[in-house]
């Protein structure tokens, strides 16, 4: 079994996002990897402030690239665990045969797969602003309050968004309107197993996307399981109670991952759809 996890941030988020999961899978022994994306490190207040220049020309195969580049530095095939667009890019990463488990939490838009309304309208700040696909987008506090972290309580959204929400490059969201570079092998047979996590209040990725996600990837011969937390939000994995999705993912993966055996330096390289 693998003593070692990578935890994947999604769009407007970074890898300080995953302070919580990453301090609670250290205390069970693990050995936990937070990547940023590219041009996506450091201190998110400092990040609004200051976005790398560099960022707004990060996209999907930049990012799948990186993660798998990262994945090949460990000394062992890691547990993948990503949320948002991270749950997307876990769902690549086991596509090109990387990974012992993965487990895509609120997963974002999927190519392939139809969008939900809530998807949609939340999109719409980004594809509606004209050149996004060529800038580094900012989340509105309202935005964040009101669709984000829909469940917060109103007196603790400006802590949470300081805290954590960074920008974000909108060619990540026009890559998976006008590329095919995040298509998934929908059969693919050597797929490691895979858990989809959704929420039931989750007004950015839906939970009926996760389900038609879950459809998809039921294709595939290895395990491919759903679970739908009815009263969750996207902000799912720092709201109040992520400790139940976190052990419940990490339970999962636990009983579900295939033996680690294989180094990943012994693995194919992958190549980008």
């Amino acid at each position: 079994m693998t003593k070692t996890i990578m935890l994947i941030h999604g769009a407007w988020l970074n890898a300080k996002s995953w302070e919580g999961f990453k301090a609670r899978y250290e205390a069970k022994g693990y050995s936990v990897v937070t990547p940023n994306w590219p041009y996506d490190d450091g201190d998110p207040a400092d990040l609004r402030a200051n976005p790398h220049p560099m960022l707004k020309t990060v996209g999907v195969k930049a990012i799948v690239d990186h993660l798998e580049a990262e994945i090949r530095k460990l000394p062992e095939q890691p547990i993948l665990m990503g949320h948002s667009a991270g749950g997307v890019w876990t769902q690549i990463l086991l596509d090109r045969g990387l990974g012992v488990a993965g487990v895509a939490i609120d997963p974002a838009p999927t190519t392939g797969v139809r969008l939900g309304i809530h998807s949609i309208v939340s999109a719409l700040p980004v594809l509606a602003s004209w050149g996004s696909w060529k800038r580094t987008m900012h989340m509105s506090r309202r935005f964040f309050g009101t669709r984000f972290a829909n469940t917060l309580p109103k007196d603790r959204v400006d802590d949470y968004y300081d805290r954590y929400i960074v920008p974000t490059a909108g060619k990540v969201y026009w890559d998976g309107i006008l590329t095919s570079v995040g298509k998934i092998r929908w059969d693919n047979p050597d797929r490691a197993p895979l858990l989809l996590i959704g929420g039931g209040l989750d007004l950015i990725a839906d939970a009926s996307m996760t389900r038609a996600i879950y459809d998809k990837q039921k294709r595939g011969a290895s395990r491919t399981e759903l679970k739908i937390f009815d009263d969750r939000s996207h902000f799912t994995c720092i709201d109040a109670g992520w400790e139940e999705v976190a052990d419940f993912a990490l339970d999962w993966a636990e009983r579900h991952a295939r033996p680690a055996a294989s180094q990943v330096s012994a693995l194919p390289v992958g190549h980008a759809a």
